[in-house]
């Protein structure tokens, strides 16, 4: 073989080694034509707006790969269909080509509760939105700060900030209505425990303003009032009034203190719970 290859004019031998260089080049293009299926193309089909299993069955019956890239939740769409695919629909592809999907999740996700109480009624109903919670009832209720949120409920209970609730939750507000032109008795809460006081306040529209404690109280209910502030009648025995929405500060112990006496006694009425 080698006295074939000596026996030959260079340049034979050289158009020979070119000729089968690309003879070789030739069938290795053809290999990977034929691995990498080259020139055969598929249109992606439109799934965008189908229920996920309907879309992926699709998908892979037109030879298509499927994965779900990604889930988002919008109240706006039918839960459960495909939002976003990628490439687009008519798009033209090498077949075995993946098909991205994002679809609409089934479940809401859960929505940390916003701080609403001391802001505005404006900006509490803008807190809302942005977190995808909706306005429930509101109710108005006598308080100097007029406009402002003072309670926060979750299905008749109040909820703290930073607790957890379902996407598009109904949050009901308690708004400062502001003071009345009425005027109302001072209502006497000395010898009242604290958990009867607080009833009466709020029959009455009263707001609790400062709690001052004699000494060392274990159960704050049960306490007893021995002072408030305003009186229930000024130094020559005349009643006091108040606006509904005003503030009041009561004073206890946990022992009931009588008044006009400095002999303190134990709790003699029943114990509210």
């Amino acid at each position: 073989m080698f006295k074939f290859i000596t026996h030959r004019p260079f340049w034979v031998n050289l158009l020979a080694a070119g000729a089968l260089g690309l003879l070789l080049i030739f069938f290795i293009l053809q290999a990977l034509g034929w691995i990498t299926n080259h020139g055969e193309y598929l249109t992606v089909p439109a799934v965008k707006g189908k229920p996920t299993s309907e879309a992926i069955n699709l998908l892979k019956s037109k030879g298509f790969d499927v994965t779900i890239q990604d889930s988002i939740f919008t109240d706006t769409l039918q839960r459960g269909i495909v939002i976003k695919q990628l490439p687009d629909a008519d798009a033209t592809v090498k077949v075995n080509r993946t098909v991205f999907l994002t679809v609409n999740r089934y479940t809401p996700p859960m929505i940390i509760m916003p701080e609403l109480q001391g802001k505005s009624l404006g900006f509490a109903l803008e807190l809302l939105q942005r977190s995808h919670l909706q306005l429930g009832d509101t109710t108005f209720k006598p308080d100097f700060m007029k406009g402002s949120v003072l309670e926060q409920l979750y299905m008749g209970t109040k909820i703290t900030a930073g607790s957890k609730v379902v996407w598009g939750s109904k949050i009901s507000l308690v708004i400062a209505g502001g003071l009345q032109n009425e005027q109302i008795l001072v209502p006497d809460l000395v010898g009242k425990t604290y958990a009867e006081a607080k009833t009466a306040l709020e029959l009455s529209g009263i707001n609790i303003g400062a709690i001052v404690a004699k000494d060392a109280i274990k159960d704050t209910a049960t306490a007893f009032v021995y002072k408030q502030s305003p009186r229930r009648y000024d130094d020559d025995k005349k009643p006091l009034f108040i606006h509904p929405g005003q503030l009041m500060d009561i004073y206890i112990s946990q022992v009931m203190i009588l008044p006009n006496d400095s002999v303190t006694t134990t709790i003699t009425k029943p114990i509210i719970k």
